[in-house]
């Protein structure tokens, strides 16, 4: 058990005036997210039309950014109306698992998604036998379960070490930072191992996605109909990957790097670019690009007008 149970987060100190504003911007941001994430979610489970391997990812992957959103924002809006912010030791830990798991697992299913456009396209006699419904369903409970207990040992190991200072200059907790606030003696070669073992996996997951990728446009290139099926289905795929590799990725260069010389506010949009940009924008680039969802849509809409 660590000898600090509380964690005091000082990523809001230089926003006084204007978190009334901030507030509202982010309760607004965060019912958009519901909105458009729970909407898909529905209209994929609710249509039996759309009970497809593709369709089943994109429910998985709407049902993951509610699960990391959730992780976030009730907090924050809870931290933007209170003079003091503050969390448990143990409630900073499960934030962490939770933010964690929910970027590894986003890279997991969009490693699925990948490979099957890449089957679809490149290997459409085998599609059926070799992404059945049964087989996805299998892939997406693996791209959620893997990766919670990959982040959980590292979890673990960090809730193992002597920290000797309580303030975070972060707007929720971040497994990094935490280690951060280690004392001078700590050994933390366990931590080291396992935070890179996990990096390596994940870079492994991003080398798969490119590998696909370059494969697909190569093929696409020979084939008018491969052409259209790629601008159907693999460009809202790719827009989503592209935005989710930015703005982790400048994350994790910004706490890597220790880019404590930045102004505050600065740290805090690049901190929460993927917990902002992502879980809007995927929703809304599938639904208008996917003919299917965006025609169910249209339906929905059109019988509620009426």
């Amino acid at each position: 058990m660590n000898n600090l149970s509380v964690i005091f987060l000082s990523g809001l100190n230089e926003t006084r005036v204007h978190r009334p504003t901030l507030f509202v911007l982010s309760l607004l941001c965060y019912c958009l997210i519901l909105l458009v994430n729970v909407s898909l979610v529905i209209i994929i489970i609710l249509d039996k039309s759309l009970h497809e391997p593709m369709y089943i990812l994109l429910c998985a992957f709407c049902i993951n950014g509610l699960y990391g959103t959730t992780g976030f924002y009730p907090k924050f809006l809870w931290d933007l109306l209170s003079p003091v912010h503050m969390i448990s030791y143990y409630g900073c830990l499960i934030q962490v698992q939770v933010m964690y798991s929910f970027a590894c697992s986003d890279l997991s299913i969009l490693s699925v998604m990948a490979y099957d456009r890449y089957v679809a396209i490149c290997r459409p006699l085998e599609y059926r036998s070799l992404v059945s419904k049964q087989k996805v369903l299998v892939l997406v409970g693996f791209s959620w379960f893997t990766p919670f207990c990959i982040v959980a040992v590292n979890t673990c190991l960090t809730s193992s070490i002597k920290l000797c200072s309580r303030h975070l200059s972060r707007l929720f907790c971040v497994n990094w930072s935490i280690v951060r606030l280690a004392c001078p003696q700590e050994e933390m070669t366990a931590n080291n191992v396992v935070a890179n073992i996990t990096i390596i996996i994940y870079v492994c997951h991003g080398l798969f996605i490119v590998w696909s990728y370059m494969y697909l446009v190569k093929t696409c290139m020979n084939s008018i109909e491969n052409r259209a099926k790629f601008m159907q289905t693999c460009v809202p795929h790719l827009v989503s990957l592209i935005t989710f590799m930015v703005t982790i990725l400048t994350d994790v260069i910004s706490l890597r790097l220790g880019f404590d010389g930045m102004p505050q506010t600065l740290q805090n949009l690049i901190a929460i670019e993927f917990l902002l940009i992502p879980p809007i924008m995927n929703p809304l680039i599938y639904g208008f690009k996917l003919t299917k969802i965006r025609y169910k849509i249209i339906k929905l809409l059109t019988f509620r007008v009426k």
